[in-house]
């Protein structure tokens, strides 16, 4: 991939994440004076008259007034995502996953953030229409409903670009929210 194609972190003043553009127009706010540099990316970008560093994480100047918080909608990529593409049954991590109602809707169970896990095949055909107890599985970590947000990175970017995880709240995990509260440089805002 060229490097001026690559993505970049773009934090509101308050350190909130609110967008993810490419290098070359993170280039032009910093030139423009709108962003600062957080993080290099590996590597320079050449122009005729001058040399800019890659930018991987920029902060606008200005605070941007943020739009209302909103509730993600239960879909097979969000809860993915949630589950970080692995099985909450026997932990595989794969992106061949299916979503597994944890009580079968046949029985009542909603599709709700609550009831609904990412599952390997395997595993969704061995459970099949039983809820974990009968089936004798039981689950990694509980479903839980995700925080509402006004901009939400996708799961595959922050693993592609673990430089990022270090101004991305993670409410899902104690180490993360260990590691961030042990950070002095980071100020968050109300999230």
């Amino acid at each position: 991939m060229d490097s001026i194609s690559n993505p970049v972190l773009v934090l509101n003043q308050n350190y909130e994440p609110i967008n993810i553009c490419r290098v070359r127009r993170a280039i032009v706010l910093i030139w423009q004076g709108k962003a600062e540099l957080l993080l290099n990316g590996s590597g320079e970008v050449h122009s005729v008259w001058c040399c800019f560093p890659l930018p991987s994480v920029i902060r606008l100047v200005c605070m941007v007034k943020r739009r209302p918080r909103f509730q993600r909608k239960v879909n097979r990529l969000e809860v993915f995502d949630r589950d970080k593409y692995t099985c909450q049954y026997c932990g595989k991590r794969t992106k061949e996953l299916t979503l597994d109602h944890i009580i079968p809707r046949h029985r009542g169970g909603g599709h709700v953030w609550g009831n609904v896990v990412s599952c390997c095949i395997s595993c969704n055909c061995r459970k099949a229409g039983r809820s974990p107890s009968e089936a004798g599985m039981k689950l990694i970590r509980q479903p839980f409903s995700p925080h509402p947000v006004s901009f939400y990175i996708p799961y595959h970017y922050l693993d592609a670009h673990s430089e990022w995880q270090q101004f991305v709240l993670y409410e899902e995990t104690n180490e993360a929210k260990d590691r961030l509260g042990t950070m002095g440089q980071i100020h968050r805002g109300n999230s």
